[in-house]
């Protein structure tokens, strides 16, 4: 085969005039070689400058996705140290309450509510916007652990001065009447029989049909006539603390029934014991006579 050869004819103008080319076989495979190989060359380096384009395109696209997120990033730091500065408000808040209120401390150290340990992960090898989405990404889960540390203080907080304005609603603390107050509390002198006695309470003295009201929440736990006190109420304000309203002229609340500071219960009068109208307070804590003087704030 090596040996045979390709006869070509060509005829020129006229057909008088022929030439004949005698090509080899290896000739003509090795043209076709190159020729696919020219075309295969071709395809490839079309591919790959199609590819290198869109390589290119997407490059682009992801530095710009890149630059907007780290905008999108110092905005939100920017937000987080926003944040921050409200949480640390909240705390020099919750520290005055408690100084305020006589409540326990808590220390700095565990207010940090710190965690240790790597990753595992090796940031040397991250981006400028992957470092800053996981120094982002641990703010936000500390803030997240501080914010439900500082809920969990503040209810307990709540719940204390709940339990305190109870104890305050339930305090005695204001005059129960108008009027002027003739004998104070301890050994003064009785006006019947000119000797010192213990007296129990202070009397105010005013005119009959004076309004009396409750010096702070309670029930109702008697009503009726008591011995010298005459027509007298006794008011169970919980918390240890009881007042009693004697010399009435008027009751106006039943027993058994609610009442808040500041309610009319009766009308001040003259019965039982008395040299006129006037009203005599008592406020026993512990079931022992107290100053009433000491639970007056308004006086």
């Amino acid at each position: 085969m090596s040996n045979k050869k390709l006869s070509l004819l060509l005829v020129a103008g006229s057909r008088d005039e022929l030439r004949q080319y005698q090509v080899s076989y290896y000739f003509l495979i090795g043209t076709a070689a190159f020729i696919v190989l020219l075309f295969v060359a071709n395809v490839f380096l079309t591919a790959s400058f199609f590819k290198a384009r869109a390589d290119y395109n997407e490059i682009a696209r992801l530095k710009a996705e890149n630059e907007m997120l780290l905008a999108k990033y110092d905005e939100m730091r920017a937000e987080i140290r926003e944040v921050n500065d409200i949480y640390t408000d909240l705390v020099d808040k919750e520290i005055v309450i408690r100084n305020i209120f006589n409540l326990p401390e808590i220390s700095s150290d565990e207010r940090q509510l710190g965690i240790g340990g790597p990753d595992g992960r090796d940031h040397e090898l991250f981006s400028h916007a992957v470092g800053l989405a996981y120094s982002t990404e641990q703010n936000v889960d500390a803030l997240v652990r501080l914010a439900g540390f500082e809920k969990e203080k503040y209810e307990e907080i709540y719940g204390i001065l709940a339990e305190k304005k109870s104890l305050l609603d339930h305090t005695p603390s204001i005059m129960p009447c108008r009027g002027y107050m003739t004998r104070g509390y301890g050994m003064k002198q009785d006006p019947f029989t000119g000797y010192k006695r213990f007296h129990g309470g202070i009397d105010i003295a005013n005119k009959t049909g004076t309004p009396v009201y409750a010096t702070a929440d309670g029930v109702v736990r008697y009503t009726g006539r008591m011995g010298d006190l005459g027509k007298l109420i006794e008011v169970d304000h919980g918390y240890n603390y009881r007042t009693r309203y004697g010399h009435l002229n008027t009751i106006k609340v039943k027993r058994g029934q609610k009442v808040r500071r500041g309610d009319l219960i009766g009308l001040m009068g003259s019965t039982g014991y008395s040299t006129g109208p006037h009203l005599h307070y008592e406020v026993l804590v512990k079931s022992k006579q107290s100053n009433p003087l000491k639970y007056i704030l308004n006086n």
